[in-house]
């Protein structure tokens, strides 16, 4: 589905991802692991051509690399950037109807269908969400991005800041999208990442530095040392 090859990110003369190479099948879930500052999040930003970098995005046998980012979204990858970046000022309901900007037909049935995904979002249709706990913005930030029907669901550090029992909550649902949709994950929490994910991709600073099934890393380890607190 997704072969990323040579991929180079610099911030200045800082280089931030190293010629790295990964790829995405479909119908799995794939994690890039990695401490804070590895790389993880300039990888995705590149992937949707959010920031300058070089090398080749094979999106479907098609080279993404050039195309500008709404024409990506289009082409059927969503992304949900780290921190959320809901619409505070906006309702629930009017969050979702700016993830269907170009779906706009199939409004009512997608959001009906996200409702049924995320329950908490169908008590706060009305809400503000600004005024949403953390878990729920996020859960928000992620249906908002469904609504675009995606093929590739990239998620950056979707449990940040966000209590144990929400994070694994969340997670289960990231689970249960499999069954519908490719899943890039971005993750700090290890743990939680290689739980659910079929294949992982450890990051160090910009490299590759491991990749195996996510079963086999979570016992790795020299991973379990750096990573998993073990």
């Amino acid at each position: 589905m997704l072969k990323v090859k040579d991929l180079e990110v610099y911030y200045g003369v800082i280089a931030a991802v190293r010629g790295i190479n990964f790829s995405v099948k479909e119908g799995q879930i794939v994690t890039l692991i990695g401490s804070n500052g590895a790389g993880k999040t300039s990888t995705l930003n590149a992937i949707v051509n959010s920031i300058k970098k070089k090398g080749v995005v094979d999106y479907y046998g098609v080279d993404i690399a050039k195309l500008k980012t709404h024409e990506i979204v289009k082409r059927g990858i969503s992304m949900v950037p780290e921190g959320r970046r809901v619409f505070i000022n906006l309702t629930v309901d009017e969050n979702l109807r700016m993830g269907a900007f170009n779906n706009d037909e199939n409004f009512e049935t997608l959001r009906d269908e996200m409702y049924e995904i995320f329950p908490r979002l169908a008590d706060r249709k009305t809400q503000l969400a600004g005024t949403m706990s953390g878990g729920e913005q996020q859960m928000l930030a992620i249906a908002r991005a469904l609504m675009s029907e995606p093929k590739l669901l990239m998620l950056d550090e979707p449990s940040l800041g966000l209590a144990p029992k929400i994070v694994g909550e969340l997670f289960e649902i990231i689970k249960r999208l499999k069954e519908s949709i490719t899943i890039l994950l971005v993750e700090q929490n290890a743990f939680a990442a290689l739980q659910i994910a079929d294949y992982a991709y450890v990051l160090e600073n910009g490299e590759i530095a491991l990749e195996d099934e996510a079963k086999t890393l979570l016992g790795n380890d020299e991973v379990r040392k750096k990573y998993l607190g073990g």
